[in-house]
C-alpha cells in the first residue's frame, strides 16, 4: 500500500509574498515548520489574486516508489 507523502518527502518549494516586508516573518514560519529538511527554495515578490492574501506556498514532494 502506498503511504502519504510527508514534510521529509519536500523536494522544492516556491513561496510567493505579496511584500518584501513579510519574506522575514515567511522564513521565520518556514525554519520552524520545516526544521532540518532542506528543499530546493525560491522565494518571489508578486501580487496574488485577492488583497486580502499575503503569502501562498507551493511545494513538489518526491518520495521512493520502491
Amino acid at each position: 500500500m502506498d503511504r502519504p507523502c510527508d514534510r521529509g518527502d519536500i523536494a522544492r518549494a516556491t513561496y510567493y509574498v505579496t511584500s518584501r516586508d513579510d519574506a522575514r516573518a515567511v522564513l521565520d514560519v518556514r525554519g520552524a515548520v520545516l526544521a532540518g529538511i532542506r528543499p530546493a527554495a525560491t522565494m518571489l515578490i508578486a501580487g496574488l489574486i485577492e488583497p486580502e492574501m499575503k503569502v501562498e506556498i507551493e511545494v513538489t514532494a518526491l518520495r521512493d516508489q520502491g
